[in-house]
This record gives structure tokens, sequence and C-alpha cells, in this order.
């Protein structure tokens, strides 16, 4: 083997004909002999290039609705052969084996089809068979043979040839041959994953994951470790679908939090009120709902001002010029929003370190998608947790019944705990969060955090008594003892939703009585690790 390769014969066949005719008319410009088959052959020919269909190559035509055409000795002898290899020589010799240099080949389009809906017998058709054969044996044998399987990679090829006089390096193969098994394999996780959903196999006994990336990132959560961002395909509304209007490159925490953010503002329905979320280290720092989006930003700013400085915002509505003019008030690294206006943008503009990223729609907090986290040797994998719950669900447990607005503010203080890292426990009032305590070791201490970022605003806003006073507290999972419930209290809380079924549920049900505490059971936690 040998560093240059040349490449006088290419087999091209390709489902996205996007810069085929081009692709073809340079390396025929080349002298390339150019096989392919059916509809490529069809584009290129009709672009008035000279092609040999591989049905002659191989002297058996297409058939069984074009799932037989390319697996044949005359084309995988073609690509596997070695070149150096006395006994492969002659074997292409004695059966009229020709050498192919290149490959060019993208798949049936089977995530596409997937994508629009449809049916199993239509997705089972869209399973390419021909081309990730041809793709895995050219690769193997990338010693001697290009493989293209990105029409992105087009450009790289041509510039290749034209550097090294119509040869690609052994190197470049190299990078080529991992792009085409990365693609396969992909491929193969798209119609493995499919089918075990079609056929209701929760959990297969072999899951693949496969992502394309999107973004090489400077470094990770810290600037010693290596990093990229990698989208799955399933196109959900939210950071990875996104438009950046402006502002430097996303980082690894950017990312994380924006997602933290948006999964969360989407939880309110933009129909019925404007919700903003302001989030630090992936947990909310402030949210709230409002009349307007500058009603609903204020309310959630003035829960932790504090933490609030160089975060992230998510809005459920598109972003207005007045709400724009409250968020450059101090530094906010990220805004992400359903749209903006074009006033809203212009003052985003002067702040050229500002992120602003636009979507379509608001991710759908409801629907079912898969979540997964790496663990040393393996990876964890469940149902993403779209539990809710609404006024039906609620069980009173309490002597004291919780009045309307405090059912409100309850549900709200229930929808934010389910955003925040356990344990979790969340003071709301006015539908607006005025304490959280996120990720401390004990439910207890999360109660003081809470009560204690309460009381500190109040006295930033100039009041006389904490933010907790009057408002409604949600724990993400139960309290296992009274403690945590009695230090609500104190803070001034006036209601109470968690999930129940602790073996203590009673103690802690005396306990809301003996403070005239009104609670409520849900019977779900929403415990975020």
């Amino acid at each position: 083997m040998t560093d240059l390769h040349p490449v006088r014969r290419a087999l091209l066949s390709v489902s996205d004909k996007t810069g085929l005719v081009d692709l073809g008319k340079a390396l025929a410009a080349r002298g390339v002999e150019l096989l392919s088959t059916g509809g490529s052959a069809k584009t290129l020919r009709d672009a008035g290039l000279t092609v040999k269909d591989v049905a002659d190559v191989t002297g058996f035509p297409e058939m069984m609705d074009g799932r037989v055409k390319t697996l044949h000795p005359k084309v995988h002898g073609g690509l596997l052969a070695l070149r150096d290899n006395d006994d492969h020589v002659a074997a292409m010799t004695e059966h009229g084996i020709g050498e192919i240099d290149l490959l060019v080949v993208n798949l049936y389009p089977f995530e596409e089809t997937l994508k629009r809906g449809a049916d199993y017998a239509e997705m089972i058709e869209n399973i390419d068979i021909g081309g990730p054969a041809m793709i895995r044996a050219s690769a193997k044998n990338h010693g001697f043979v290009t493989t293209v399987v990105d029409v992105e990679d087009y450009d790289a090829l041509l510039a290749e040839l034209e550097a090294n006089d119509g040869q690609t390096s052994y190197a470049f193969r190299q990078k080529l041959a991992q792009i085409a098994y990365a693609r396969t394999g992909a491929y193969d996780a798209a119609v493995s994953t499919w089918m075990a959903n079609a056929i209701g196999e929760e959990t297969p006994r072999r899951r693949v994951f496969a992502g394309e990336v999107k973004q090489t990132l400077r470094y990770g959560e810290n600037s010693h470790q290596k990093a990229a961002f990698y989208t799955d395909g399933s196109e959900r509304p939210g950071v990875a679908t996104a438009v950046q209007l402006q502002g430097k490159e996303l980082s690894y925490n950017n990312i994380n939090d924006t997602d933290a953010a948006y999964e969360l503002v989407a939880e309110f329905n933009p129909a019925e009120t404007a919700a903003v979320a302001i989030i630090k280290h992936a947990n909310p720092c402030g949210v709230a709902t409002g009349a307007t989006l500058t009603e609903a930003y204020q309310k959630a700013f003035d829960c932790d001002r504090t933490s609030a400085f160089g975060g992230i915002v998510a809005l459920n509505q598109p972003l207005d010029a007045a709400t724009a003019e409250k968020i450059v008030e101090i530094f906010t690294e990220v805004v992400i929003a359903p749209g903006a206006s074009d006033e809203a943008k212009e003052i985003f503009a002067k702040k050229k370190n500002l992120r602003l990223l636009l979507t379509d729609a608001l991710p759908v907090s409801r629907a079912a998608i898969t979540a997964y986290k790496q663990v040393s040797g393996g990876v964890l994998v469940q149902d993403k947790d779209v539990g809710y719950v609404d006024l039906a669900d609620l069980k009173v447990v309490t002597e004291k019944k919780p009045t309307d607005a405090q059912m409100q503010d309850l549900l709200f203080a229930w929808k934010v705990a389910k955003h925040v890292k356990s344990n979790a426990i969340v003071y709301v009032k006015g539908s607006a969060t005025v304490g959280v305590g996120a990720g401390q070791m004990s439910r207890l201490d999360s109660a003081n955090v809470a009560a204690a970022k309460a009381e500190r605003m109040a006295a930033e806003l100039g009041l006389d008594e904490s933010l907790a006073k009057g408002s409604a507290v949600a724990s993400d999972a139960f309290f296992p003892f009274a403690d945590g419930l009695l230090e609500a209290a104190a803070a001034g809380a006036t209601c109470v939703i968690q999930p129940g079924g602790s073996m203590r549920d009673q103690e802690v049900i005396d306990a809301a009585n003996e403070n005239g505490l009104a609670m409520v059971f849900t019977g779900m936690r929403h415990f975020r690790h």
C-alpha cells in the first residue's frame, strides 16, 4: 500500500442528489470512469455525462423493486480487493472484476421517512441494504479506496484530488472511513430504535445511541475538559434547533443551562400566560408568570437578583422591546425565546456578548422522549419526567383546605419543583418563586436555604417581612420528618404541596394542622439528580 492512490473509477449511488451533477462533472473532467445506479445514473446522464450502469458491469439487471442491484462480486470485489496482494489481483483478472477507487453513497432516507410519520411497511422499504454493505466494504479497504457518505465532503474530496494530481492520501481515506462507519452506525441505530418502538420493546437487549456533531466546544464544564455538542436528529424545539442571532459561541455550560431553562418555561402555556424562567447552574433562581413578559421577568428577577446576574433567561412568548429593555439592565449570558420583535433585536444588538437564541416553537412539555445518563461502565435509560398533576389529582389531607388562589400557587410551585435539583423546596407567592432551595443533602437544609433567600431578597427590596410570608411551598418528594415542614411554617408558608407516601405522613399532617397549614398530596414525586 502506498500513501497516495489514484482515483480512476468511481461508483456513485445516492438518494440525496444534492451536488451530484457538479461532483460527476468534476470527476469526469479528471478522466474518472463513472459507474452508477437507477436515479443517480439518470441524473448524471441528463446532465450530459457518460455513465456505465452497474447492471452492465454485473451482468444482472436491477430487480425486486431495486432491492438487488449492487450485491454482487463485481461490485464488492472491486471495492474489497487489496491492490498489493497478488492473489487478489489474480482473482480480479480471472473473474473480470474492475477496481473501484471511489465510492460515493448516501443511504435511503430512513430518518426523514420516520419524521414524516410513515407506516410500518414504508419504513421497512426505506431500510437500505446495498448502501451500507458497499460503504462498509469500501471503508474497510481504505488503504486503497476513498469512501464519501456526506454531501458536505464533496468539496473536500475535490480539493484533495486537486492537491494530489488526481490521488487521495491515506490520512484522507482514513478520515473518510471513520465518517463512513459512524454513518452506518447511526443509520443502524435509527432503524433498531424505530423497530423497538414499533413492536413495543421497552428494554431492548441492545440499545444504540447516535448523534451528529453540531458544534465543537472550546472546553467542557471546566477548561481542562474536551467537549462537543451533538444533536440526536429528533428536532425537538430547544437549544439544539435554535437559531443564534448574536453573541459569542455557546459554551458547554451555556447549552446545558439553556436547555434547562427552556424545558422549564415550556411548562406554562403561552396562550394562557406569559412566563419567564431565569436559570443558574441548571437550577431556577427565579420563575414567574404575568399578564406581560415584562411583568413576568420583573417578578422572576425579584426572586433572587444576585443569582440572576450572568444567568440564562427563557421566555414562553416572543421577546418584545419592553422586556428586552429590562433584560439588558444587567449582564445576561443567554436569552432563548420562540421569536423576537425587530425592536427587541435592535435593543439586544447593542449588547454584543449577549446570545439571543430563537426557536420556532416551545418543546412539548408532556412529550414522551428517552433520557440518558452515563455512569461508569454503562448508561442509565429512562423516560423523561413528563409527570403532571392538576386540581383533580390533588388530595387535601389537612383540616384546612387551600383557597383557590393558594391552589394556583401550589400547582405553580409543583411545576417549578420538577425542574429543581433534589432535594428541592420551592416557595411561591402570586405565581412567582420567592425562594428556591436546590440540591441539598437533606430536605430541611433545602427549606432553610429557600427561606434564607426569601428573607435576603425582602431586605434588598426594602420590605419589612420575608417574601415567603403567605407563600405556598412545594417539596419534590415527601417530608420524611416534620422538621422540613416546620421550617416552611416558620418562614411564613401557609400551604404545602408534596407527594406523600412517607411512613411518617401522619406525623407531618399533624404538624401541618397544629401550625394552621393547608396541605395537599400529589401521589407523584419529581426527583431530579
